[in-house]
């Protein structure tokens, strides 16, 4: 949104914003005038204020003579007034020492989720990786009755997953070690949705002694990426720390916000449909398309190993949050868990 302002009626505004996050309360022109430090007088301060409450930048609550700023406002303070400035190297090592390499998958998720949640003071979220986009380690077959197959799968990350799929067609004892053997050794770091594409293509070229064995590896293929587990799609820390942030005092708004927390598809929908930006993305107010998060702000970054987009993590908290310390924390936890995840 495009709102043309002067360098004088901008500065006033970074100051206002700036102080109203701080303090929590509505900025009269008197305390604007002493903050932003410019030579005019205090009718030019009221002015300039009013002008920005005409084209809905400022609002003044009725039992105040101070004003606050609006949604609109907070996006044009991130999109062009925000300085923000990296993490400090204190900050970074403690982010490092939580999430170390080798920790595993599911408590290196639980610690990025915690870790943005204690620093930030709101919510922490991110989205579980699914498997089916992750490489593999090694395979193996374990054949059961009535054409089901026990898959046991071992990721990179020492994580081992047992699944059972059923298949089209019964594949002898012989045939699933030969396709598993096939598999670890042709394709043995990649996932399963790239390895469905690969044996299609291989399938139409294949000489006939191979059909039985491209066949029994496709099939599984394709049942494993059917029957992945989804037992937990994200993860949340610090759902407590809204409760009397200002902005979402209110019981039935508080409500609706924590019952979405709950069925989590619809936040789930808005931070998996930042998978594909490229850093930080910032939703304030209605902007996410949520109405329970109306009055708050998400900022989200995709976390990433090796090229490959993991999931998307992020921190949800009231629209007045300090964001030129919540963006880089959120930044800083995707590198940094990206790092330590090495699926690929």
């Amino acid at each position: 949104m495009n709102f043309p302002l002067d360098p004088r009626a901008r500065r006033l505004l970074h100051t206002l914003i700036a102080q109203h996050i701080r303090e929590g309360t509505p900025v009269p022109s008197r305390i604007l005038a002493k903050q932003a430090g410019l030579e005019v007088s205090p009718a030019t301060i009221r002015n300039i204020m009013a002008n920005l409450e005409d084209v809905g930048l400022l609002a003044a609550p009725h039992t105040s003579a101070g004003r606050v700023p609006t949604a609109q406002a907070y996006r044009l303070f991130v999109d062009s007034l925000l300085e923000v400035a990296p993490l400090r190297e204190p900050e970074l090592e403690r982010l490092r020492e939580q999430m170390a390499p080798g920790t595993g998958t599911q408590a290196l998720l639980a610690q990025a989720s915690e870790m943005l949640s204690a620093m930030s003071r709101f919510v922490g979220v991110v989205t579980v990786p699914q498997r089916g986009q992750s490489a593999f380690k090694h395979i193996d077959f374990l054949a059961l009755d009535d054409n089901r197959v026990l898959v046991i799968l071992v990721f990179p990350d020492n994580e081992v997953q047992n699944r059972i799929v059923q298949l089209q067609r019964p594949f002898s004892p012989e045939a699933l070690e030969q396709t598993a053997n096939y598999l670890n050794r042709h394709f043995a770091g990649q996932g399963f949705a790239q390895i469905r594409r690969q044996l299609v293509a291989e399938m139409q070229q294949a000489k006939s002694e191979m059909d039985t064995l491209l066949s029994a590896a496709l099939d599984i293929s394709q049942q494993l990426l059917a029957a992945e587990p989804r037992p937990e799609d994200m993860v949340l820390s610090g759902q407590t720390q809204l409760m009397g942030a200002q902005g979402l005092s209110d019981m039935d708004r508080l409500r609706s916000l924590f019952e979405a927390f709950s069925r989590k598809r619809e936040i789930l929908g808005l931070l998996e449909s930042c998978a594909d930006a490229q850093g930080v993305r910032v939703f304030i107010g209605e902007e996410s398309g949520l109405a329970p998060l109306q009055a708050c702000t998400v900022i989200t970054a995709p976390y990433s190993s090796q090229g490959q987009v993991l999931g998307v993590l992020g921190v949800i908290g009231p629209t007045r949050m300090p964001y030129e310390r919540v963006i880089p924390i959120v930044q800083a936890t995707a590198d940094l868990l990206g790092d330590a995840l090495k699926l690929d």
